[in-house]
């Protein structure tokens, strides 16, 4: 097990297995989906956190998969995710599934198959990719029952993209305002991290992780005003050739002005209560 970044236990919530070319438009021959061997994907991705000092890490899967057999596709996707937490539990100890609101009621099915039979933590929403926006009937009835789950609704919230709009990610969270609910790439552009200080007032049962912060003298403002207790350490991290280093937000957080205590709980301990993790 490689150290931690300067003593501090860091677990990532925002590792995506798979290629992120088959999301966002390219060549359907890059990437880890392309034919690269598990065990190469596998030891990429531990060569980069160990490189960082990240001990540990929340795998979920690519939401650019292919769907041509449907639900069956989908089912796919979180038994490989289950496998890859499996293959290295020590360094994985948690992993998020999907489902799709293209497949109606037989997604709460999938959930319920996720909790019992995977083991998984949480189901991830991108909704940009899924053909709906977050304030979908779908998805808030999915939410709704992870919530009497116990799955963990993570939610990819980038405010630059109408299916995703923060205010949607606030409708979402208020109608389980008991459940918590993890916001990711909300602070991926200034406007969106302004308008986090919004949603996180009207939502208090939000996280937000830091992905795709071009900064982190925003978030740690927001910390100070929220409580550190709403912030998590992720990086979107993807399968190579993407994904090829942690975040260079790390640095920035161990530099940053807050208590040891603070830092700690963004950098693992939030997300270990978040998704009733045990200790490291």
């Amino acid at each position: 097990m490689t150290a931690n970044a300067d003593g501090f236990e860091v677990l990532d919530v925002h590792h995506h297995v798979g290629s992120a070319f088959r999301a966002l438009g390219g060549s359907l021959h890059d990437g880890a989906d392309a034919g690269d061997p598990l065990d190469h994907e596998l030891s990429t991705r531990l060569s980069i956190m160990d490189a960082a000092g990240v001990a540990q890490a929340l795998v979920i899967p690519g939401h650019g998969y292919e769907r041509p057999a449907g639900i069956a596709d989908t089912r796919a996707e979180n038994d490989a995710i289950a496998r890859y937490r499996d293959a290295r539990p020590d360094r994985f100890p948690g992993a998020i599934g999907v489902v799709e609101p293209r497949d109606g009621a037989a997604s709460l099915e999938e959930l319920d198959r996720a909790k019992h039979e995977l083991d998984l933590v949480g189901v991830s929403f991108h909704t940009r990719f899924q053909g709906v926006s977050l304030d979908s009937q779908w998805i808030l009835q999915y939410v709704a029952r992870m919530a009497e789950l116990g799955l963990v609704p993570v939610i990819h919230a980038m405010n630059e993209t109408p299916e995703e709009a923060l205010w949607k990610l606030a409708v979402l969270a208020r109608s389980i305002p008991e459940t918590p609910v993890l916001a990711l790439d909300a602070f991926c552009s200034y406007e969106g991290t302004r308008e986090c200080s919004f949603v996180a007032e009207v939502a208090p049962n939000i996280l937000f992780d830091t992905s795709l912060s071009y900064n982190f003298d925003f978030i740690e403002a927001f910390a100070g005003r929220f409580g550190a207790e709403r912030v998590v350490f992720g990086t979107d991290l993807y399968s190579a050739p993407v994904g090829r280093r942690i975040s260079h937000l790390l640095p920035q957080i161990l530099e940053s002005d807050l208590t040891d205590a603070d830092k700690q709980k963004i950098l693992a301990g939030n997300a270990r209560r978040l998704f009733g993790l045990d200790p490291h």
